[in-house]
């Protein structure tokens, strides 16, 4: 294989990739209308680690009597595009699954980023994060790690253990270690506590077990369970397993998803 050489400015040489491809631009890219229903909520999603959250979220707060918390949830293809029309673009700038809209409120809120989903919901019916300052700080410190480390186990090792063209020695190297600390972070504090945040569920356990729960329970990428040695991590699976027999996770990972392309009346 040649050996690349960094250009004095990069320039984007995919030019005949469909509209689903990746782009150094943002913004709409075609003309689009979603459908709306007549839940409160309106979710406009997929079920990645990043979309099944807020589906666990919204079934976790119904399952407290929340009944405001109803909703409608719509499949949006990422790999054919739905996330560029021009309405997925309204709700969300950015061209990310998940995007949510509370249509409760006049005129309605739109809400991008599934951190700031889970936040929004936690906080408008005051569940799933603790009042006291402690807990609430704790319990944010985690929902924003994972926000934060997550890229480099999907982004990172994820892509280039499962999606890359070929095994590539550094990136896997790099990353795998990386996901490893994450890995053991996590498994040392769940032995010192029940959830992540303390003696509590939260929005941070939700946010965390959707990406690490699946990738310790070996529900993310095919073998690498066995290749980061994840029976290493006792505490990590234990607190997995457990958060996975939780009814409203269960029916969280179960949503079924209307198309966007029905007609609503």
């Amino acid at each position: 294989m040649a050996k690349y050489e960094l250009p004095n400015v990069w320039q984007w040489e995919d030019e005949n990739s469909n509209r689903s491809g990746n782009r150094p631009t943002a913004g709409a890219r075609f003309e689009q209308t979603l459908p709306v229903g007549e839940a409160p909520f309106q979710l406009y999603s997929l079920g990645t680690p990043n979309g099944i959250k807020v589906t666990i979220m919204l079934e976790e707060l119904k399952a407290l009597g929340v009944e405001d918390a109803d909703y409608d949830v719509y499949l949006v293809h990422i790999g054919e595009g739905d996330q560029f029309g021009s309405d997925f673009v309204d709700i969300n700038p950015n061209s990310k699954i998940p995007a949510l809209v509370d249509q409760s409120q006049n005129p309605r809120v739109d809400i991008f980023e599934s951190g700031s989903i889970l936040l929004y919901l936690a906080e408008k019916f005051n569940k799933l994060i603790p009042a006291d300052i402690h807990g609430r700080t704790e319990t944010l410190n985690w929902l924003f790690w994972q926000i934060g480390s997550g890229p480099y186990v999907g982004g990172g090792f994820g892509h280039f253990f499962a999606y890359a063209p070929e095994p590539m020695k550094y990136p896997i190297d790099r990353f795998t270690m990386e996901t490893k600390r994450q890995l053991d972070l996590l498994d040392q504090t769940l032995a010192k506590r029940p959830y992540v945040a303390g003696d509590t569920y939260t929005i941070a356990d939700i946010a965390i077990w959707s990406w690490y729960g699946r990738l310790a329970l070996g529900d993310l990428y095919e073998g690498s369970d066995k290749f980061l040695n994840i029976k290493e991590y006792s505490n990590l699976i234990e607190w997995s397993e457990r958060i996975a027999d939780r009814p409203a996770v269960k029916k969280g990972l179960e949503v079924e998803y209307l198309s966007i392309d029905e007609e609503t009346d």
